[in-house]
């Protein structure tokens, strides 16, 4: 099917594709896409407002009737699924079974959040006073602001929104300008479950295009109570103060510099696989993403050799093609930007395997690079900063609590994991003294997360969560109740007020 086609299937109309003043390009060839219509910032304070006016309808609907609109997003999602995968291969450039499992993400969690729609459960807590009952409920808070990053332009959003409105609110979402296509056709099939459910109200999801001034407006607004926000450390930093600021709940999902230790007693084949989905799938732009091993001393240099020959034979090139295992990086920027890194890290003593730009056997002005293995001496600043592109730097270890140390000592910490058949060792990772990351896995690689789970990390990773779990809080205001059924009126904490 033609690329016009995905696009006009997903419901996106010629006026909506053109004209605009936002260039979409992509990464797979550089050929323009579209020219989208930008939300103009003077627009948000009415739109915020029509947000805040759906909340008001839309926490009076009972919850189970919410989760009936997510259930039928599902279904409308399922049918569209081919379409909205091709266009994030399109837009993003993700490999097509990458770009099908990210749509699949969202048809997971909109199945998890109908559950949850009957499930939001509350406390009975014992009062300390005779004749009284104390309980903690909870109750939708408002309009929630959802800023996207490029790198997963859908699943993320859906992470969000069916949670959110299952828990009573309504969106406000401002996607990546690298990926406004995806945005465009998940709010139409959105519509599309919208018109089905017949009865929601008028400005429950919206989408704003548009560059910082957009976020921002999300951020500073008192009438956006919480704002969750997936990108890099950088922005987090800019997006998180302002929303503290006004007393807002920032649910940050920040960078990552993911780590494996392999341990003597690893299976090596099961570890190599891993490290290499791991480390090169999306072109290593996930948060997620493989990008720091930590072998021990004894396998090291076998396991580097059989990482390069495995490296060597990866297909590159047109992502929507069979057999692609390593699509593009976003733009040519991302290539630019790979390149002086593994220039930096050579100058502090890396040895680069791989890395350079591929021109040939790929389409034509597409952004291209051979994944990287970087053999390091020891952790430097520039292994210690993500930079997002398969770039993996490997290096040694003797003692289990020196890898552990190495693993930490970076500034963020989204996911982890340890190949190793010693229980002790598995167990030392996972407990206190282990890895600091808001994921570790064992015999698992860091990327893939499921959504069972909730997602995010801690230190510069922003500490928020999103998706599975009891993440749902984040989105919904507690209340704590007392209700005196007594005839007595006694103070807590055995106070005497007697008049």
């Amino acid at each position: 099917m033609h690329t016009i086609d995905h696009l006009r299937a997903a419901g996106l109309s010629e006026t909506e594709l053109t004209g605009g003043t936002l260039t979409v390009r992509s990464p797979i060839d550089g050929a323009e896409i579209a020219k989208v219509h930008q939300t103009p910032a003077s627009d948000m304070p009415a739109i915020i407002a029509k947000s805040k006016a759906a909340f008001d309808a839309w926490r009076r609907t009972p919850a189970p009737q919410r989760g009936e609109l997510v259930r039928l997003f599902g279904e409308e999602l399922r049918k569209a699924k081919d379409d909205l995968g091709a266009i994030v291969t399109l837009e993003a450039g993700k490999i097509t079974s990458e770009g099908l499992g990210e749509v699949q993400e969202m048809i997971d969690i909109c199945d998890f959040a109908v559950g949850l729609s009957r499930q939001l459960y509350g406390l009975t807590i014992a009062s300390e006073r005779p004749g009284h009952r104390m309980a903690e409920t909870w109750h939708p808070i408002g309009p929630v602001g959802v800023i996207t990053a490029f790198n997963f332009p859908v699943a993320p959003w859906a992470w969000n929104t069916a949670i959110a409105l299952a828990c009573g609110d309504p969106v406000i979402w401002k996607p990546s300008e690298k990926t406004p296509l995806t945005a465009m056709a998940c709010v139409r099939i959105l519509e599309r479950a919208m018109e089905r459910f017949g009865e929601a109200p008028d400005g429950l999801i919206q989408l704003a295009i548009g560059g910082p001034e957009i976020g921002d407006a999300l951020a500073t607004s008192p009438d956006v109570p919480v704002v969750s926000a997936t990108g890099s450390t950088r922005m987090g930093q800019i997006v998180g103060p302002k929303v503290t600021g006004r007393f807002g709940k920032p649910i940050l999902e920040l960078g990552g510099n993911n780590a494996m230790i392999v341990a003597p007693s690893a299976d090596l084949d099961m570890a190599v696989r891993a490290i290499v989905f791991s480390a090169v799938g999306t072109a290593g732009q996930r948060c997620t993403s493989l990008r720091r091993l930590i072998v021990h001393d004894s396998i090291k240099d076998d396991l580097v050799k059989t990482l390069a020959t495995a490296y060597a034979s990866l297909p590159i090139g047109d992502p929507r093609e069979d057999g692609t295992l390593v699509g593009p990086l976003i733009d040519a920027g991302a290539v630019d930007r790979m390149q002086e890194v593994l220039a930096q890290a050579k100058s502090e003593g890396g040895t680069v395997h791989g890395g350079a730009p591929v021109t040939e056997g790929v389409p034509a002005g597409g952004a291209y690079a051979a994944p990287a293995i970087v053999e390091m001496p020891e952790q430097t600043d520039t292994v210690r900063e993500e930079t997002f592109a398969p770039i993996l730097y490997v290096m040694g270890y003797e003692d289990l609590s020196d890898a552990i140390a190495m693993h930490n000592d970076v500034p963020q910490g989204l996911s982890s994991c340890i190949f190793t058949l010693d229980l002790r060792e598995a167990e030392t990772f996972l407990s206190a003294v282990g890895s600091d990351c808001g994921i570790a896995n064992v015999n698992i690689g860091p990327s893939g997360a499921e959504i069972g789970g909730a997602f995010g990390g801690e230190k510069a990773t922003g500490g928020g969560r999103e998706s599975g779990s009891d993440a749902w809080k984040g989105y919904m205001r507690r209340q704590t109740s007392t209700v005196n059924f007594s005839t007595e009126l006694p103070l807590a904490q055995g106070v005497k007020f007697d008049i």
